[in-house]
């Protein structure tokens, strides 16, 4: 429970979104935190930002100033007493703090978490969008010379420590915490993310929230011994919804033919064997070899260390794949070619409808196809007409590169 009423100030226009949803939110988060923790030299003065910025005053004549210390742009300017102000964005604002009393000025700080101990939250129980995130953990590090922390959902923290091992996961902050961003992919939340999300490529989400110039090195995996001594290659055939799936009917059975033909195994690696829903169904063809299941995500990491290549979809095990450096063969046509990590051999259909999850004129919502009705004949067109011609072709010039070196 706060000890004060908390008013929260906006720093950017978000007309086109729910205030009322959105301050519920943040005082979701809020709560999540906990209080604010920054003593100052004022007595009674907080300051922190582990919810965007918070500022604690007592009761007194104080007068509040709220800036960014880049622009001068000033965001908040009121008299308070016996209150707690807070920003809705979240994301790195170089904030500048000015506390008058009676007119005088009493504190003045601005944002630097240079060698003060930061915390990121990653909001999404998703695996791509984990990967995606998690090296900006480290490059924060760097920057600022800083001990950091970071919280994502149990399921994936094996996985995680083995990319990071010395950097803590924590479930709550430390008592000294300075500052916490949170990791969000999703337009849902506007105060994680300064950019709609539609329009970059992912691996920029971090560097925008984090306004950091470049992106991170890539996360290096664990040398681990082959337990397969033939060739082989991974597939995954589902992803977080069927709409996402290919969909060209009988299209993974001609290429496990295909590999097959070329002395590789074919090895599914999906959770499921099967998933149906609303008519759509991806199951493991026939021609693959069962290794589908709940197996633990660093088991799947190392058989992906040591496989050929990876055939899959913009979806969790393709981001791992490529985090562990196998060669991605990636198929959709849901999102644009540059939404997901870069690859040569990424598989779209570009005369066909696609890209509508990117299109902002789009009113796009899990598990739809908003520009064509189930009755169309171009509904999910995006994923039918990408063709088995279309993706062999991407792996034998995948095959092709790597005997080129």
């Amino acid at each position: 429970m706060a000890k004060f009423p908390i008013e929260y100030f906006f720093a950017t226009n978000f007309k086109e979104f729910d205030p009322k949803g959105m301050l519920e939110e943040a005082a979701m988060t809020g709560l999540a935190i906990g209080p604010v923790r920054g003593e100052t030299k004022i007595y009674g003065v907080k300051l922190d930002f582990n919810n965007g910025v918070r500022v604690e005053v007592p009761k007194g004549n104080f007068r509040l100033r709220i800036s960014d210390d880049d622009t001068g742009d000033v965001f908040y300017d009121s008299e308070v007493s016996e209150k707690i102000v807070v920003s809705y964005e979240k994301y790195f604002v170089r904030w500048k703090i000015e506390l008058y009393k009676k007119r005088k000025p009493v504190l003045v700080h601005v944002f630097d978490p240079t060698k003060r101990r930061v915390h990121f939250v990653f909001t999404s129980m998703a695996l791509g969008d984990t990967l995606v995130f998690l090296p900006y953990v480290r490059e924060f590090q760097k920057i600022y010379d800083c001990p950091v922390s970071y919280y994502v959902p149990e399921h994936l923290r094996e996985l995680c420590h083995e990319f990071y091992p010395d950097i803590e996961i924590r479930e709550e902050l430390c008592p000294d915490t300075y500052a916490t961003f949170y990791f969000s992919a999703g337009i849902e939340h506007p105060g994680r993310l300064p950019i709609d999300r539609r329009i970059m490529p992912m691996e920029d989400f971090g560097r925008v929230i984090l306004r950091l110039a470049h992106r991170p090195g890539r996360l290096m995996w664990r040398e681990n011994e082959r337990v397969i001594k033939e060739p082989y290659v991974c597939i995954a055939v589902q992803a977080s919804m069927l709409e996402k799936c290919w969909l060209h009917d009988g299209g993974w059975d001609e290429v496990v033919a295909h590999l097959k033909g070329m002395g590789y195994r074919v090895i599914c690696i999906d959770q499921h064997r099967v998933r149906e829903n609303g008519g759509l169904r991806a199951a493991m063809p026939e021609g693959a070899e069962d290794m589908t299941g709940d197996r633990p995500l660093v088991e799947r990491a190392d058989m992906l260390s040591h496989a050929d290549f990876f055939i899959g979809l913009p979806s969790g095990l393709a981001w791992l794949a490529d985090a562990v450096r196998c060669p991605v063969v990636l198929i959709g046509g849901f999102s644009y070619f540059w939404y997901e990590f870069a690859t040569p051999y990424r598989v779209y259909n570009r005369l066909a409808c696609t890209g509508c999850f990117n299109d902002t004129r789009c009113d796009y919502q899990r598990g739809s196809c908003p520009r064509h009705g189930k009755d169309s004949e171009h509904y999910l067109e995006c994923s039918y007409l990408i063709t088995p011609f279309m993706v062999n072709e991407a792996i034998d010039r995948l095959i092709h590169d790597r005997k080129m070196g």
